[in-house]
């Protein structure tokens, strides 16, 4: 009984829940302020995120004659709800690991693919031809960037279950552990490829420029997002947050979960993710511009996937 009042504070408060949305809009907040900064304006207050989220809580929901309710209005909710048991399933080093009858590595990358599903599901049953342009856009961007991610992850288990004797681990807190007693995957020449081919996946899982196509403003008017408002459109938000704050701790435990234990082990992951931010998502974001979904297609079939497999293939023969 103890264990299932544990998983569901993890859930709820911490380190998923309040904490990590907490966390993700702080996060959000800080890349548009320095995005402004970088392009000379004076930008939102940091706290504008959590403004947004408040404003959109007291609107009201409008749905289209059209669409298909239940979907409509049930898809934002399940997208949050993933990110929410998905937040709980990335281990802090020092501070937190996950209940095992949570699941594991495996679970968490199912769990990553649940937004990409929703925003093409909610484009579809809003009933509006942007969102059905933005539904085919998000789904040959997540079929480019779902295969690097696998063999990324297979590279970083085969490399810790090699290093403990076993085939293979997809459980993050041996990950965690093994890098904490022998040296971080960062340094590992072996897994340098894996690394680059994350670095390439997670601005495309985060809908970041240059990887924003589909749900460019300037093309398809948020796309599979353009007939949300009120509270539905608040779910959104925070299901981004949320993923933020997953994407980035999961690249934080495959490659480099150093950290002291207790509350210095916290500020540490805390100052990574917003490090990781900074400069993997907004000075990105600033300094490119957006692709085609055919040029962000052949991308990602040409050089993660290479990358990844390359990493799979020298860690399967060393």
């Amino acid at each position: 009984m103890l264990a299932n009042y544990s998983a569901l504070f993890a859930v709820l408060a911490f380190p998923g829940g309040l904490f990590a949305l907490a966390i993700g809009l702080a996060l959000k907040g800080a890349d548009r302020r320095l995005a402004a900064r970088l392009q000379r304006r004076v930008g939102p207050p940091l706290a504008q995120p959590f403004f947004d989220l408040v404003k959109l809580a007291r609107k009201r929901t409008m749905v289209p004659d059209i669409a298909a309710k239940p979907v409509f209005l049930g898809a934002p909710l399940i997208g949050a709800a993933s990110m929410l048991l998905a937040a709980a399933l990335v281990p802090i080093a020092g501070v937190y690991t996950p209940d095992p009858a949570l699941g594991d590595l495996l679970v968490l990358l199912y769990l990553l693919t649940v937004p990409a599903v929703v925003l093409m599901v909610s484009g579809s049953a809003s009933g509006s031809p942007f969102g059905a342009i933005g539904f085919s856009r998000e789904m040959a961007l997540m079929l480019a960037y779902e295969g690097p991610l696998v063999l990324v992850v297979a590279a970083v288990a085969m490399r810790t279950g090699a290093g403990m004797g076993a085939r293979v681990s997809f459980s993050l807190s041996e990950i965690v552990a093994y890098q904490q007693a022998h040296g971080a995957f960062l340094f590992d020449p072996m897994l340098w490829p894996a690394l680059l081919a994350f670095l390439a996946f997670y601005p495309a899982n985060l809908g970041i420029v240059p990887f924003d196509i589909p749900e460019a403003e300037t093309e398809v008017l948020e796309g599979p997002l353009l007939e949300y408002s009120g509270p539905a459109l608040g779910l959104f938000k925070v299901m981004s947050a949320l993923k933020a704050v997953v994407v980035l701790s999961l690249g934080i435990a495959l490659f480099f979960p150093m950290a002291p234990a207790g509350l210095a082990g916290l500020a540490v992951q805390l100052a990574k993710l917003l490090l990781l931010m900074l400069l993997g998502v907004t000075v990105l974001r600033v300094s490119c511009g957006r692709m085609r979904i055919d040029q962000a297609f052949r991308f990602f079939l040409k050089w993660p996937l290479a990358l990844s497999l390359l990493s799979l293939v020298i860690v399967s023969f060393a």
